[in-house]
């Protein structure tokens, strides 16, 4: 896959908030993800299944789910960037509204890197 492929299929895939589905198919099995801080978990993680542990973490702590927008992708070469905006209450810290700018490297139709800035 391109990198326009695989991030229009992350895009559509994550407004279906099927996120499962885009670490499974979309990323590579070393990838690294990097956090802006740790008040999402841990600033960074290694392997697809460490990441995957990180976004379950990340979901359990959703107490619940009340919209998300992501903005279509920008993409250069063997990267892409998006503007996500989440809205839900957290257990143990209330309602918020959170905004990131979310860029992803992209290697042999793979993502290899992810990483948050809010």
């Amino acid at each position: 896959m391109t990198t326009k492929e695989v991030a229009d299929k992350l895009v559509e895939l994550c407004r279906q908030n099927k996120i499962d589905e885009v670490l499974e198919t979309l990323y590579a099995d070393n990838a690294k993800s990097i956090e802006a801080s740790d008040m999402m978990g841990p600033r960074e993680v290694e392997g697809l299944q460490a990441i995957k542990a990180k976004s379950a973490e990340f979901q359990a702590d959703v107490e619940e789910f009340h919209g998300a927008t992501i903005s279509d992708p920008i993409i250069a070469a063997n990267s892409f960037a998006l503007i996500w905006t989440l809205d839900a209450t957290f257990k143990g810290r209330g309602r918020m509204t959170m905004e990131e700018v979310c860029v992803y490297q992209v290697k042999d139709g793979k993502v290899i890197l992810e990483q948050f800035f809010y």
